[in-house]
């Protein structure tokens, strides 16, 4: 038996051998697609961080775009504004000139400085400015004009109210770039 007990040793030897062999393949071929797998899903989450990335930088870029479009839409409106405000002095004069001028008998005089008051105007609205409208009686918003002083009213319906202009407000578009000047009623 010594012989059939030596060739029944080698026999589980061999097989205990192809079985330890074949547990480890199969533990092999288990690991390679669970590291396959994670390999694959890390591929897959840095797929997705770089997609977020993309559609961040990308949502950045649209947002650069817009705001630099109405920043030079902006800055088309009011170009001229430091020019057109340089200007407004020249505009008070000549109403002034022009109250004084109407005084005077001289037709041919009063027509030339019309006409040039006129064209300066013009030109200057053409531009984009615009009166700021207020007239005697108005009720007085901060918003639209700056106070200089308040005198009792003259009369009742006068009180908070605008009792004089002292001098002509302007806007350039939607924007007010001199605020009229205004005496209250108390």
């Amino acid at each position: 038996m010594n012989g059939n007990e030596s060739e029944i040793n080698e026999i589980e030897n061999e097989n205990r051998s192809s079985t330890e062999n074949l547990s480890d393949e199969t533990q092999e071929q288990t690991l390679e697609p669970a590291e396959e797998l994670s390999a694959e899903a890390k591929l897959e989450e840095e797929l997705a961080k770089e997609k977020d990335k993309f559609l961040r930088l990308f949502a950045e870029f649209e947002n650069y775009k817009k705001r630099t479009t109405k920043e030079r839409i902006d800055l088309f409106k009011t170009a001229n504004q430091e020019v057109l405000q340089a200007m407004l002095p020249v505009l008070d004069d000549f109403d002034r000139a022009m109250v004084e001028i109407s005084k005077s008998n001289d037709e041919n005089l009063i027509k030339g400085v019309e006409l040039i008051h006129e064209k300066l105007k013009n030109t200057l609205i053409n531009k984009g400015l615009s009166y700021v409208e207020l007239n005697v009686g108005d009720a007085f918003d901060a918003d639209f004009a700056e106070a200089i002083t308040q005198i009792p009213a003259p009369s009742e319906e006068l009180k908070g109210k605008i009792v004089d202009v002292i001098e002509k407000g302007y806007k350039l578009g939607d924007k007010i770039i001199r605020f009229p000047k205004v005496v209250i009623g108390a």
